[in-house]
């Protein structure tokens, strides 16, 4: 009797521990199919946010605002020197339309992205503006940071902060 015992015993701890092992083993292929999403490519991002800083610094020169605003999403955010924040693309083309029938202290304005940071749709830019006479010298500076959202295949600036450099 205590032999039958003993034999039960054992044999529900050899099915108890093999059933243990058995979940172990269902669980691993699952872990194992989890996959890191894909890096960015810096080098094609970086070449659009380029591409998209000259047609911006052309816009602003040629005061087209209809061409600056399309390069602004609708919810976009801009946090200018000095000001308070604009919320939403109209608040942004009204300040944008009074920049441009105010007097200008340059003949023009370029911009030289120094980073870009990315991951999914999302884009951050690091740039520095430069502003020159007529002549092509530069007679100041400032420092910018954009945020891009790709929509439509096309990225747009949901979020700017920049500001001018002291002489």
């Amino acid at each position: 009797m205590k032999k039958t015992i003993l034999l039960v015993a054992y044999a529900s701890c050899v099915l108890l521990f093999a059933s243990c092992q058995e979940a172990e083993k269902k669980e691993t292929p699952a872990a194992a199919t989890v996959t890191e999403p894909a890096k960015p490519d810096l080098t094609q991002i970086r070449s659009e946010i380029v591409a998209m800083e000259n047609a911006w610094a052309a816009a602003q020169n040629a005061k087209d605002i209809n061409a600056l605003m399309a390069m602004y999403a609708d919810n976009a955010v801009s946090m200018p020197d000095g000001e308070p924040m604009l919320n939403g693309k109209a608040a942004i083309q009204k300040k944008q339309e009074m920049d441009f029938a105010a007097p200008a202290n340059f003949s023009s304005i370029t911009f030289e992205t120094l980073d870009v940071y990315a991951q999914g749709d999302v884009a951050t830019e690091v740039g520095k503006t430069m502003y020159k006479d007529a002549a092509g010298k530069v007679t100041g500076s400032g420092k910018y940071i954009a945020v891009f959202e790709k929509q439509n295949g096309k990225y747009l600036c949901i979020r700017e902060i920049y500001n001018k450099d002291s002489k």
